[in-house]
């Protein structure tokens, strides 16, 4: 490729990337745009929310079944203590060991006031689960509503961005067709990798863009008219 072929495929290039730029632009105000954030945000919580809500439904099965055994066992307990009501007549009647019974009726005392202060620690705890399920199903509630406005805020939002760019990829796809497809290749691939600008001008021996000194062969190179890349930001280089 001679020197006056390399210069009009760099022209080319700039004005494909100067047109690009404005692509770019429409692209990251879409993706950074209040319209998305309400959208995600609102479509993020929905996703979620029935993992959470089935999370604390189990939690709150689980401490069911923690108080029911509690209770039981509470039951069961007092029951027993019964059997010292009558103490006093065991003792005229079977001459009964009364402290070795007095120690059992105290043991068992202790085990009840015990359950009773871990039954009602668990129903506070089944209380605060029982609110954050019922908190949980009001945002779920408001959040629908939230969801639908924002998707359909959105979706226009993006159509409309959708026929600004469109104006712009038809400009773009004129451009295209008077640069070398092997080129051309090579700078969508850039694009991909997020590297913009593409093609940047050598100033000083120097990328402007990362400031890398350009090898010798990458000298005689640019100096002979031919496009390089930067070794170290991959771009296009290119000299007055």
């Amino acid at each position: 490729m001679n020197k006056e072929r390399t210069m009009s495929q760099i022209e080319q290039l700039l004005r494909y990337q100067q047109e690009d730029e404005k692509l770019i632009r429409l692209e990251q105000e879409a993706a950074s745009s209040e319209e998305r954030k309400n959208y995600v945000q609102a479509k993020n919580f929905m996703t979620k929310a029935p993992e959470k809500l089935d999370q604390i439904d189990a939690k709150a099965a689980e401490l069911e079944r923690t108080t029911e055994r509690l209770n039981s066992a509470y039951e069961e307990l007092e029951e027993a203590l019964k059997d010292f009501d009558s103490l006093d007549e065991m003792v005229k009647e079977e001459g009964a060991d009364v402290a070795f019974y007095k120690k059992s009726a105290l043991s068992l005392q202790d085990k009840i006031k015990l359950l009773k202060n871990e039954i009602a620690a668990l129903t506070a705890r089944v209380k605060s689960v029982d609110d954050e399920y019922k908190s949980l199903k009001k945002k779920v509630i408001a959040m629908q509503k939230q969801y639908k406005e924002s998707y359909a805020v959105y979706t226009a939002y993006k159509e409309n961005k959708k026929k600004e760019m469109a104006v712009i990829e038809k400009d773009l796809k004129e451009l295209s067709k008077s640069i070398d497809p092997a080129v051309f290749a090579k700078y969508q691939t850039k694009r991909s990798e997020r590297i913009f600008p593409i093609i940047c001008e050598v100033k000083g021996d120097r990328c402007t863009k990362c400031g890398i000194e350009l090898s010798l062969a990458g000298k005689e190179a640019i100096s002979a008219g031919t496009v390089v890349e930067c070794e170290n930001c991959h771009r296009f280089l290119y000299k007055k």
